[in-house]
């Protein structure tokens, strides 16, 4: 298998973002535009093709240049006239947050499958939370894949609810449709066709379940660590 291996950095490096301000035109100005980085993957697993892989990392790549690039974009509009109705600055922000999503949902994604070894143990934090908030542990996979059928291309995420105050599922259609506000993702999946296509053809519910029957639970152990020190905030701010 291979591997793919990129820099990875913050945000509002100074280089990345000259770069992005000489594509534009030399009157137009730069503020504060994000500047994301390419992070670093290492994705080898028998259920996905090498082909699969290597196509999946530069549509990641690209959507991070388009989220750079559009938020270089709407620093330099006009914000005077802008309107409900139609603005370049409307459309820009929209494209942002696809972009934006896209990019992160990604890296998510690439993050927490292609564990060859996969196993979660039952007195870790990922198994308790999904065997609370679930009723059991295989309720929650069971959830997941319904998630996952139910998509029209698109993301099945588990994640934290700061409204409830508990964990869920989830499905996102495109990138940023049916967002849950205040979300925490612990768990995401891709889902988009381009995902499994090539190796699955239409049948995206053996997709689902080879990706969980790889997931990295160490990476997502330390997603459910955070989340849940993210309810004791919430709930000492009640």
């Amino acid at each position: 298998m291979n591997r793919y291996r990129v820099n990875m950095n913050k945000l509002f490096n100074k280089k990345t973002k000259k770069i992005i301000r000489d594509t534009l035109h030399p009157h137009d100005k730069i503020n504060e535009a994000y500047v994301a980085q390419e992070k670093t993957f290492d994705i080898k697993t028998d259920f996905l093709s090498d082909e699969s892989v290597a196509n999946h990392i530069e549509l990641y790549k690209d959507y991070l240049r388009k989220f750079n690039n559009t938020s270089a974009k709407i620093d330099s509009e006009d914000t005077s006239a802008a309107n409900s109705n139609h603005h370049d600055y409307r459309n820009a922000k929209i494209d942002e947050t696809y972009n934006m999503n896209a990019a992160y949902l990604h890296e998510l994604y690439f993050a927490n499958i292609a564990d060859n070894n996969s196993q979660i143990n039952m007195d870790t934090l990922s198994y308790m939370r999904l065997n609370r908030d679930f009723g059991t542990f295989d309720a929650w996979q069971k959830d997941l894949i319904a998630c996952a059928q139910s998509s029209r291309c698109g993301w099945v995420i588990t994640y934290l609810n700061t409204f409830t105050q508990a964990y869920m599922n989830c499905f996102i259609d495109l990138h940023s449709q049916n967002v849950p506000v205040g979300m925490i993702p612990v768990v995401v999946i891709d889902v988009w066709q381009h995902a499994y296509y090539k190796d699955y053809l239409k049948d995206s519910k053996s997709y689902v379940t080879a990706m969980m029957k790889q997931l990295r639970w160490n990476v997502i152990e330390e997603r459910f660590k955070k989340a849940d020190k993210i309810i004791q905030i919430l709930k000492g701010a009640q």
